[in-house]
């Protein structure tokens, strides 16, 4: 990671893209519930990605490159919930 700019644009990006996309399939769906849920974990998974960035640590290229790591899992879990919808 270039630098932690950067990675923080990822995070709000990546969950801002995820949070659009589940909003659209809500658009037509009855059950809105399931929907809520999803955005309201992307919104939760945010705030701990943004708080795991702050953290201290002894190795920080180590460090940025397993939240990285974290955001990619964690996003393709949150999209499969969304192609679940």
């Amino acid at each position: 990671m270039a630098s932690i700019k950067n990675l923080k644009k990822d995070i709000n990006y990546t969950l801002g893209d995820i949070i659009s996309y589940v909003s659209e399939k809500m658009q037509g769906s009855a059950d809105r519930k399931q929907g809520e849920a999803v955005i309201d974990e992307t919104i939760e998974t945010f705030d701990a990605l943004i708080a795991q960035v702050h953290a201290k640590a002894e190795n920080k290229k180590a460090h940025f490159k397993q939240v990285s790591a974290d955001l990619e899992a964690k996003a393709l879990a949150l999209i499969e919930k969304a192609n679940a919808l």
